[in-house]
C-alpha cells in the first residue's frame, strides 16, 4: 500500500460501546482484575456507565486482547456478545422490531447498522433455500476474531428475537482457527459449526425471511422513522468510505466488480468513478485497500490457504493474488502470516459438528 493511498483511509473506526457492556461482569467472573484490564486497554469504569458512549475499534480490540491475556480465555468475544441483542444497537434495534416481516427487519439492520457502528457491517445474503447473516469488520485490528465472534453472538439473538423460540441455525461459520475448546461455542449456538468460513455468519432456512412480525404502533413507527433519517443526515460518511463499507461486505459475497457497487447506489459506474476522483480516489484503489484488509484478517486468525483465500477474494488465481499482496505490503502472504501469527495455540480444522 503507498503512502497516499494509507493517508486517505479513515483514521479511526468507532461504535457505540452498547455491545461491550457486559464486558466487567464477564471479566470478573473470569476472576480478572477488571480494573487493571480496563486500565491496561484505555478504558475506564465510567465509560461504561452509557451503552451510546463512542469508542474506537483500536480500543475494543485491545480490551479482548488484555482480557485474553489476563483470563486465558479464547471464548472471550463470545461470552460478552452473549449478553448482546436488539437492546444493544439503541434506537436502529428499536426500529426493526417494527417491520413487516423477518426479511425487512433484517435489510433495514444491515443498512442503518452504521449508525451505531463505524468500522464493520451487517450482510444478509440469500440464496434460494438458505440465507446468511452476517459480521465483517473492515479493517483488522487486535482480537478481531474475538470481535467477531461476539457480534455474530449478537446476530444469533436478534434471529431468535425476530424468529420466535422454534427458530434453529443451519450451520454457524466463523471466519476463525478452531479454538482448543469448541464446547462454549456448542452449548450457545446449537448447531454444527464451520471454522475458518470467509467470515462470520450464521446459516438458517430462507422461510423464516417471510415470516410476519406482530404489528406494533404505526405512529411510533413513523416517528422513529423519522429520527433514524435525521441521524443518517447528521452521521452521514463521505462518498469514498461508503463505498469501503459497500465493499466489505461486496467481498464476503465475491460481488465486488464496480457495476454490482454502483448498483447499490443506484448509479452508474461512470457516475461512481467521477465521485470517487472527486473524493481523491478510485474504485480499484479502495478495491485493493479492503482487499488487503480481509486478506490480513483471514491469515492472521484462520488456517485458511492460500489458494482458499485468494478464491474467497475473487481472485482467479492465487499468483494474482500474491503478486498483489506483496505490492501491498511487501511481502507474500506466507511470509506475512508467518510474522503475525498470534494463535499458535490453536489446532487447525475446518469444523466442529
Amino acid at each position: 500500500m503507498t503512502k497516499k493511498t494509507q493517508s486517505r483511509r479513515p483514521t479511526e473506526s468507532t461504535l457505540s460501546i452498547g455491545p461491550l457492556l457486559a464486558a466487567p461482569s464477564v471479566l470478573k467472573a473470569l476472576g480478572a482484575d477488571v480494573g487493571k484490564v480496563l486500565a491496561e486497554a484505555g478504558f475506564t469504569r465510567h465509560q461504561f456507565d452509557n451503552p451510546d458512549n463512542l469508542i474506537s475499534y483500536r480500543s475494543m480490540g485491545r480490551l479482548f486482547a488484555r482480557g485474553v491475556a489476563h483470563t486465558g480465555c479464547e471464548q472471550l468475544g463470545l461470552l460478552v456478545g452473549m449478553q448482546g441483542g436488539l437492546h444493544s444497537l439503541g434506537l436502529v434495534g428499536q426500529l426493526v422490531k417494527y417491520s413487516k416481516n423477518v426479511e425487512s427487519a433484517l435489510r433495514g439492520l444491515e443498512r442503518h447498522f452504521h449508525l451505531r457502528v463505524r468500522g464493520a457491517s451487517l450482510v444478509l445474503q440469500v440464496d434460494g433455500r438458505y440465507a446468511r447473516m452476517g459480521h465483517v469488520v473492515h479493517s483488522r485490528v487486535e482480537a478481531t476474531d474475538h470481535i467477531n465472534d461476539g457480534a455474530l453472538a449478537e446476530v444469533f439473538n436478534v434471529l431468535r428475537v425476530l424468529c420466535g423460540p422454534t427458530w434453529t441455525p443451519t450451520e454457524v461459520q466463523l471466519s476463525r482457527r478452531m479454538p482448543a475448546d469448541v464446547r462454549p461455542f456448542k452449548r450457545f449456538f446449537k448447531a454444527p459449526l464451520r471454522f475458518d468460513a470467509d467470515f462470520h455468519a450464521v446459516v438458517f432456512s430462507s422461510d423464516w425471511l417471510a415470516q410476519p412480525l406482530p404489528a406494533l404502533d404505526a405512529e411510533l413507527r413513523r416517528l422513529m422513522t423519522k429520527e433514524i433519517r435525521r441521524l443518517e443526515h447528521l452521521h452521514g460518511d463521505d462518498f469514498a468510505e461508503q463505498v469501503r463499507s459497500v465493499l466489505r461486505s461486496s467481498i464476503a459475497t465475491n460481488e465486488i466488480s464496480a457495476g454490482h457497487v454502483a448498483g447499490l447506489f443506484s448509479i452508474r459506474s461512470r457516475t461512481l468513478a467521477r465521485r470517487l476522483a472527486s473524493a481523491g480516489t478510485g474504485f480499484r484503489e479502495l478495491l485493493d485497500e479492503t482487499r488487503f484488509d480481509a486478506a490480513t484478517q483471514m491469515l492472521a486468525d484462520t488456517s485458511l490457504d492460500i489458494n482458499q483465500i485468494a478464491a474467497a477474494l475473487g481472485y482467479a488465481r492465487s499468483s494474482v493474488f500474491i503478486r498483489s499482496f506483496r505490492r501491498w505490503s511487501g511481502n507474500t502472504p506466507a511470509a506475512w502470516r508467518a510474522q503475525h501469527d498470534r494463535a499458535a495455540w490453536a489446532p487447525t480444522g475446518s469444523g466442529a459438528q
